[in-house]
């Protein structure tokens, strides 16, 4: 395979795990957040995202070295690190908010829906970036 294949195969490897919270996490407007079930669905599919999301760019970094571009692996090792920092981070947060709801604060519930809407947020500019990165992924 040319250092353009694996280049875009990367590329498309880092398009899964997006494309898999794009489709799933607008479902969790729909229902309450303080029903404790649906909270640690959310927060299952959040982990899952972010860890997918890490190991997807380390995967996608090692084939881009291998393939020589040194450049776009070190920039996919900068969305595996952010990644496996943002799911500590975000995880931390709801948990926090998660133990807030359950202690009867009446405002967790709305922190809650606003991690949410961030996490939509933060995949929908990874996402955007990806898409926006696509003629420069190959050389010319």
């Amino acid at each position: 395979m040319t250092p353009d294949g694996i280049i875009l195969a990367a590329f498309v490897i880092l398009l899964f795990p997006s494309g898999f919270f794009l489709l799933s996490a607008p479902a969790f407007l729909l229902v309450k957040l303080d029903i404790p079930e649906v909270t640690q669905l959310l927060r299952g599919l959040f982990s899952a995202y972010f860890l997918m999301m890490g190991i997807a760019a380390i995967i996608a970094a090692m084939a881009s070295a291998a393939a020589g571009q040194l450049a776009f692996a070190m920039s996919l090792s900068l969305i595996a690190v952010a990644a496996f920092w943002g799911r500590g981070w975000f995880l931390r947060q709801m948990d926090s908010q998660l133990r807030a709801r359950d202690a009867g604060d009446a405002d967790a519930v709305r922190r809650l829906r606003r991690l949410h809407w961030q996490g939509m947020l933060c995949n929908a500019i990874v996402l955007v970036a990806f898409i926006g990165s696509v003629p420069y992924i190959t050389r010319a």
